[in-house]
């Protein structure tokens, strides 16, 4: 290979991105800082698994209700409407209206719409007729008497996730179900769409779907095995008791809470799709907060993630590909969006992107080793552009949307492709600078994270900052 500069081509590459880097760091230095009241449980699902209500569905791209909490008491943040414009399992509106803010969100998978609308729908108006229905479903198990059974929806990518005995439970809960009052049937489907990972072959693993060797599928590779597979019946049981408990723990804290402290629960609303196309629609200088965790820029298709989910939700092959293409670009199958067919407007926040020395870098970077046929996945450069153009007209869209000394909160993980470190935290805090935001502080965690095991192989170790960015609307 030639050399320049007694380096090789990628060499001065990565040079060039490590000193485009350090130099946006420095620009950033006063602002950036480690907060040892973060850490990675706060700022992931770990700590809901203690919260009556956020443990139920184990959404694993959630932040905690306790970062929510968190946020809300260290900074000054008025009453008003907060808004997350990635909403997921809506850990940030419910955690605000529990506080008293009123709450909007946009989601675009229907395994967030059914979370979100369950526990704002059918939990609030579960009387205690119903919650002893719930109760009789969990100690008599009428399902079993069923004589008939539902075909269950699959797509190609859930085939044979359950043995044939936990796939007729399941089509029998689902024919029983459908007898019950509306409120209880919406907490039971719900209940089901919790324990599908328990009772499968299957283990959510970052990018996809991982199988059991037990599955006895001809393409898995290794024998991995994912311990313990629950049965239906046991699994569907313990997810009720647990509902029913929260339910009664929760239904006395809140009388206490609402008595003593006077707080009455902020609304919920819940915009379903993508928040491409719903944010241009929002009024101007609506909100008085905004609090999320996009999606991270790390090659993670949530729609297969969450495809047991989504068979049961009778998603099909066809849209299953639009979800896919519908979502912000953050896994190599989504194709380039023209963004401002999507809305005129956005051409200061394609602007700031083409003029990110270090964002271009590293697509210069990524496109070079792509001709080089250097990358294990041609759609890396494609979708690494596509992540941050489409993620700077958000944080245009959110700085329109904020009220005047609004703040915006946002977590979100650096990554690493091919030896190069991206730093996700500074490229997106210039680009909302450009945009008209202020940057207060980019709160770094104490212990940084790890690479891929494929990245360490071969580029060595390198701990990579994981944040909550703290964004303030001046104008």
């Amino acid at each position: 290979m030639l050399k320049t500069n007694n380096y090789t081509p990628i060499e001065n590459h990565l040079k060039d991105i490590s000193s485009l880097d350090q130099e946006l760091l420095k620009y950033f230095e006063d602002i950036v800082e480690i907060d040892k009241n973060l850490n990675r449980k706060v700022v992931s699902f770990q700590a809901n698994k203690k919260i009556p209500k956020y443990r139920w569905y184990k959404f694993k791209e959630a932040f905690s209700a306790n970062l929510v909490n968190y946020l809300l008491s260290e900074y000054d943040i008025h009453k008003g409407i907060v808004f997350d414009p990635f909403a997921g399992s809506g850990t940030s509106l419910f955690a605000v209206s529990e506080k008293g803010y009123d709450a909007e969100g946009i989601e675009l998978l229907p395994i967030g719409h059914r979370i979100i609308e369950a526990r704002k729908k059918a939990v609030p108006k579960l009387k205690n007729g119903d919650i002893e229905r719930i109760i009789f479903w969990k100690d008599n198990k009428p399902w079993e008497k069923s004589k008939t059974q539902q075909k269950i929806n699959t797509l190609r990518i859930t085939k044979g996730a359950y043995s044939e005995e936990t796939e007729r439970s399941i089509g029998k809960y689902l024919v029983a179900l459908n007898r019950e009052k509306e409120v209880v049937k919406e907490i039971l489907r719900f209940a089901l769409l919790c324990i599908l990972e328990s009772i499968s072959y299957t283990r959510k693993d970052g990018q996809y779907l991982r199988w059991d060797y037990r599955a006895g599928r001809r393409k898995v590779r290794g024998k991995f095995h994912k311990g313990k597979i629950l049965e239906f019946d046991q699994a569907i049981s313990m997810k009720l008791k647990e509902i029913v408990n929260d339910l009664k723990q929760v239904k006395k804290q809140n009388v206490l809470f609402e008595e003593e402290n006077n707080i009455e629960k902020g609304k919920v609303i819940l915009h379903k799709g993508s928040c491409l196309k719903i944010c241009p629609t929002l009024k101007d200088h609506k909100y008085t907060a905004l609090i999320t965790s996009p999606p991270y820029c790390n090659r993670y298709d949530y729609t297969r993630t969450y495809a047991l989910e989504h068979a049961i939700l009778g998603i099909g092959e066809d849209d299953l590909v639009n979800l896919r293409q519908e979502m912000l670009s953050c896994t190599v199958e989504n194709r380039e969006k023209e963004l401002l067919d999507i809305e005129k407007s956005w051409n200061k926040a394609i602007e700031s992107c083409e003029t990110n020395n270090l964002l271009q870098a590293i697509i210069k970077y990524l496109e070079y080793l792509k001709a080089k046929k250097q990358l294990n996945n041609n759609g890396i450069p494609r979708m690494v552009k596509g992540y941050f153009y489409e993620m700077a007209c958000i944080i245009q869209e959110s700085y329109r949307v904020l009220n005047k000394n609004g703040l915006m909160f946002m977590v979100n993980d650096n990554v690493r492709y091919a030896g190069a470190s991206v730093s996700v935290d500074l490229i997106l805090s210039k680009i909302a600078e450009d945009l008209g935001f202020k940057i207060e502080k980019i709160l770094v965690l104490p212990n940084g994270k790890g690479n891929s095991s494929q990245q360490m192989g071969l580029h060595g170790r390198e701990p990579l900052r994981k944040c909550v960015y703290v964004w303030r609307k001046l104008g």
